[in-house]
């Protein structure tokens, strides 16, 4: 009997290893689409007559945060930030607030996107917590759009706020002082809304807030506004154009870039094209004489001036109500000397000029000694231009297709401030044929108003290739450009100065008005694009997106195909 029964739990161990050996696979569930679910919180959400300093917020399954420092989104804003924990993984989270609150205010906690649950990631998607310190919470609305008023595409994460216009608000209010509510377009939107409102009259306010801090830097911020306050509650819909100020000028300690030179670091984009600020270098009470130039590609300038033996000079900026005065020791350096690089190498493009570049500012140019001839050693006419503030000599001439040309500028062409001269030098160009380009014409149609600045700029609209100005033409040519997908951008030059200006909060301007069109215009070599351009019809990023997505699903599937 024994023996039986040691054989039959022989016999089930064996099939019973047999079966855990035998492979297969393990099979879940369906995947957790669902976000977490608040099931409790005390104080209870819309809570009115709040007291306490705590916030405890309990999840149906454990749940993280991610980026509240972008996503949680406070109003009014806290001059104190609360503690929020925990930060690890967790089914609750709890608020402290450090703050003391506002009498009879309503508060708003929106997460945004920050509250995922832990496994999936799936979002509890702008979830709100909500209380008033008062009897009651307040319940109006307002809504409304973001775009920018020069650049195509707007900034994520722009805040946009209402300050309560009462007897102690004044134009200095959005430089020091919190708002009384705040939210934010966050990562995805260009809209926002405003809930939990109390009536009353509000100044409406964008910022790219690079700080996080809920106040206007102009150094660092773009801002939108609107010139008139707005009185809540109302059905308007607002649209807010951000643009970036123009500063003050603002010059720092000059330093010595070399033997016979400065750079002044200054704050402030300013049209020193235009408008250069007065520079007077002095050595004692000797005024010198000196060349103010742009240092490429930074906010300095270069003060170029003859080298002397001296131990300190001084230097005096002076532009409108602006002056500032610096001393600075003098170090016997290395001096600059002329250096001179061409902008094309090899083929020109026939809307271009050819373009040299000094590492010295020019003085005196000799066309004599400067010779231009085809391939069959033929003379070409040719004009001059020199830029000083850029340091750029441009050299302009009929171009032919399928040229070739040789420059050649002999000793003594150029001559720079410091007296110093080229050696010989020489350059081969070359153009394409007609057909390597395209044609692009412009019909504008619904022009609100002249003069007006006409650029085709890459598909971006962060680089301007080719512009034209209307003081009432309609039909704006492009002849023999690169070919390319390009940008339309119309600017409604109001102050004729054939630049685009941006605007002022403090002197209640707006930027100028500045239109894109819908599409981008795909020119094509040996092509003529005749194309109508209304400009009643606003650029719309949605409309661009999926006009993208659909040219991108055409190439995938011509792709596939092939």
């Amino acid at each position: 009997m024994l023996k039986n029964t040691l054989k039959y739990i022989s016999f089930i161990i064996l099939i019973s290893m047999i079966s855990c050996a035998k492979r297969g696979s393990i099979t879940g569930g369906l995947k957790d689409t669902l976000a977490p679910v608040l099931i409790s919180s005390f104080p209870e959400n819309y809570s009115t007559n709040f007291k306490g300093n705590t916030i405890v917020l309990n999840f149906d399954e454990y749940i993280k945060l991610k980026n509240t420092n972008k996503q949680l989104i406070i109003s009014p804003p806290m001059k104190f930030e609360p503690i929020i924990t925990p930060t690890n993984v967790s089914k609750f989270i709890k608020i402290e607030i450090r703050d003391t609150l506002q009498p009879n205010t309503t508060y708003s906690f929106n997460f945004g996107q920050a509250i995922t649950d832990n496994n999936e990631g799936n979002a509890l998607n702008q979830f709100k917590y909500v209380f008033s310190t008062g009897p009651y919470i307040d319940s109006l609305k307002l809504s409304g759009r973001i775009k920018d008023a020069k650049e195509k595409y707007v900034d994520n994460f722009v805040s946009v706020m209402l300050y309560e216009v009462n007897e102690k608000f004044n134009d200095s209010t959005i430089y020091k002082e919190f708002p009384r509510y705040v939210t934010n377009t966050l990562d995805s939107l260009r809209t926002f809304q405003f809930e939990n409102l109390k009536e009353g009259k509000y100044l409406l306010v964008a910022l790219k807030d690079k700080g996080s801090n809920n106040k206007f830097n102009p150094k660092d911020d773009k801002i939108g506004f609107l010139k008139d306050y707005i009185t809540i509650p109302t059905d308007t819909v607002y649209e807010l154009e951000l643009f970036k100020e123009v500063l003050p000028l603002k010059a720092f300690k000059p330093i010595q870039a070399s033997g016979n030179r400065l750079l002044l670091p200054y704050e402030g984009k300013q049209d020193f094209k235009n408008s250069k600020p007065k520079i007077t270098l002095r050595n004692h009470n000797e005024v010198l004489e000196t060349i103010v130039t742009q240092f490429p590609k930074k906010d300095s300038l270069q003060i170029w001036f003859k080298p002397l033996k001296t131990d300190s000079l001084s230097l005096q900026v002076e532009k409108e109500k602006y002056n500032k005065k610096f001393n600075l020791k003098i170090k016997d350096q290395k001096k600059d000397t002329l250096n001179i690089r061409a902008v094309q190498n090899g083929v020109i493009n026939f809307r271009e000029r050819f373009t040299l570049e000094t590492e010295t500012p020019l003085v005196k140019f000799d066309k004599s000694k400067i010779n231009l001839v085809n391939k069959d050693s033929t003379a070409v006419e040719f004009t001059t231009e020199y830029d000083e503030f850029d340091q750029k000599l441009y050299v302009d001439f009929k171009k032919e297709p399928s040229e070739k040309y040789n420059f050649t500028f002999f000793p003594g062409a150029l001559t720079d401030f410091y007296e110093k001269t080229n050696d010989t030098l020489s350059y081969k160009l070359t153009t394409k044929e007609l057909e390597d380009y395209g044609n692009l014409i412009l019909n504008l149609q619904n022009v609100k108003r002249f003069p007006i600045i006409v650029e085709i700029t890459n598909k971006k609209g962060d680089n301007v290739l080719a512009s034209e100005y209307s003081e009432g033409q309609t039909r704006i040519e492009f002849n023999l450009v690169v070919p390319e997908e390009f940008t339309i951008r119309v600017i409604y030059d109001d102050n004729k100065n054939k630049v685009y200006d941006t605007g002022s909060f403090l002197n209640k301007t707006y930027s100028e008005e500045v239109f894109y069109y819908q599409k981008a215009v795909d020119v094509r070599s040996n092509w003529d694009v005749d194309q109508p351009i209304d400009l009643s019809i606003p650029f719309n990023p949605e409309v661009e997106k999926k006009q993208d997505d659909k040219k991108r699903k055409e190439a995938e599937k011509k792709r596939k195909a092939f």
